[in-house]
């Protein structure tokens, strides 16, 4: 699905000096590698902070814990996302309230999120699924009617750019109060191991999040607030800080690759390819196919058997899941996150796709939809 290889050789003497260095000054944890790249991902995003932690579900919880909720606040989710977004909430004792998708864009539902406000709502967490933001200017607008915090979970989709309708452009995971990313290494923008980092504009609640992420610690050996211990490494550190000089170049490869999909694919009625936002760039994280009157399973086997991988992103809805059964909810109360759930493939997407790779994947898929 990502060519990490073969992204590593082309920039690999950059990636190896800033090793090296880590090396050479052993400084391993805190080091001057991780200011550098905050520095510097704060100038690419244009926020005022950036808070490195160890990994994107890290991310989520400090956020969520420096806002101050309470067991029984409920923060609304989608329940067609990764586990991760639920899961911080349920580890805190809050009360996740789960609400249905857009079809088109696979993003919160502005309908489903307005019906799901009860008065102990407290946050909502968009997540900019697939690489594409969340409708974050009507969502903005419900959270100040209602006086709710909004986390963005910018895990798919750093780089992505949201257009306000007075002409503004906001970096994914700055526009709301809080932002989380992660830098799995299968990420538009991943590390060598697992990292994450916390973006907002709240001079307070940074400095929350600072502490709370090193123990609680605001000076030393002084601890103002229940914490964790969540930091990324210098290695990583410097590994991302060479890769983010090439993020919008990646960006581009991905939406080329995205591109040649699209055309292969947009005559054939049995796929839909995935739409496009007029208020958002998307920068694919995942390109992902919905079938129609397809045997899913066995498109995926016929790939997998011709050596292309294909993923199935997400096969359960968050409300199906058994970890979090729940009498609120039932099979049916989400029809599109279920519909998604049964339709969607998705297919190799990395900045290494050649046109000889790309020509093979479309042909194969084509090959068992259309006989």
């Amino acid at each position: 699905m990502v060519d990490l290889k073969n992204q590593y050789l082309k920039i690999q003497d950059q990636i190896n000096v800033g090793i090296q260095e880590v090396i050479d000054t052993t400084a391993f944890i805190k080091g001057e590698k991780v200011n550098e790249f905050q520095h510097h991902l704060e100038n690419y995003l244009n926020v005022k902070h950036v808070i490195p932690v160890a990994n994107g579900t890290d991310a989520l919880q400090i956020a969520l814990m420096a806002l101050g909720l309470k067991p029984g606040d409920e923060v609304i989710i989608p329940t067609f996302t990764f586990i991760a977004t639920a899961e911080v909430v349920a580890l805190l004792g809050l009360t996740p309230v789960l609400v249905d998708v857009d079809f088109d864009t696979f993003n919160i539902s502005i309908d489903s999120l307005k019906k799901a406000i009860t008065p102990k709502t407290k946050a909502i967490v968009p997540v900019h699924l697939f690489g594409q933001n969340a409708d974050m200017e009507a969502i903005l607008q419900i959270a100040k009617e209602n006086n709710l915090y909004v986390l963005e979970d910018a895990c798919q989709s750093i780089g992505s750019e949201y257009t306000f309708s007075d002409g503004r452009q906001v970096q994914s995971g700055c526009m709301g109060d809080i932002g989380c990313t992660s830098f799995f290494p299968s990420k538009n923008l991943g590390c060598f191991g697992d990292g994450g980092a916390i973006f907002t504009n709240n001079d307070e609640l940074a400095e929350k999040m600072r502490a709370i992420a090193n123990h609680g610690m605001v000076v030393r050996y002084y601890h103002d607030f229940v914490g964790v211990n969540s930091r990324l490494d210098s290695i990583q550190a410097a590994v991302l800080d060479v890769k983010l000089k090439y993020l919008d170049k990646y960006a581009v490869s991905r939406q080329s690759a995205a591109a040649f999909y699209d055309k292969a694919f947009g005559g054939c009625d049995k796929l839909i390819i995935p739409a496009r936002s007029e208020k958002s760039t998307h920068v694919f994280h995942q390109y992902t196919l919905k079938l129609v009157d397809v045997d899913r399973e066995g498109l995926q086997k016929h790939l997998v058997d011709k050596e292309i991988p294909a993923m199935i992103y997400y096969p359960v809805p968050l409300h199906l899941q058994k970890a979090y059964a729940d009498t609120r909810y039932q099979s049916g109360d989400f029809p599109v996150a279920e519909k998604l759930s049964g339709c969607v493939l998705s297919l190799p997407m990395h900045t290494e796709l050649t046109k000889d790779q790309l020509e093979y994947i479309t042909k194969n898929v084509l090959e068992f939809v259309e006989k």
